[in-house]
């Protein structure tokens, strides 16, 4: 399984302006400038992105661990933060914290605990922002 987002970036870093599209059109065309990274301008920005990115997919992990477990959610609702600071290397995502509210109807709180970080482990997004990234460049003329 293969998803799919793009980005175009126009002009310089502090004015230029760019627009992030997913394949499946949720996103078209959303604006994201410096302004709306590093400061408080209206868009997005590729922080906030991988935050959600992190809470969905923490959200149904956990949701599948529970049920491996035999219990049933009747919900959960899970926030991520995601950290960027200036490090010697340029700016880093230092840190992506979960805060999860759950209903889980006949649990221990321990055992949910116990679950929730099995999840947090094993959800993909997790797990990517360890990953091995790979880079393919094209430039045009």
């Amino acid at each position: 399984m293969k998803r799919k987002a793009s980005a175009v970036w126009r002009g310089g870093l502090k004015d230029g302006q760019g627009a992030i599209s997913t394949e499946s059109g949720v996103l078209k065309e959303t604006q994201y400038s410096f302004s709306t990274r590093f400061e408080n301008g209206v868009g997005t920005n590729p922080e906030e992105l991988i935050a959600a990115a992190h809470a969905g997919c923490f959200s149904m992990a956990f949701s599948a661990e529970l049920g491996k477990a035999g219990l049933t959610p009747e919900s959960i609702h899970t926030s991520a933060t995601i950290t960027m600071e200036k490090t010697d290397a340029g700016f880093t995502v230092t840190q992506s914290h979960l805060d999860v509210t759950a209903k889980v109807p006949g649990s221990d709180k321990a055992k949910v605990l116990e679950i929730a970080n099995a999840a947090k482990a094993g959800c993909p997004i997790s797990r990517l922002l360890k990953a091995n990234i790979t880079l393919d460049l094209q430039l045009v003329a």
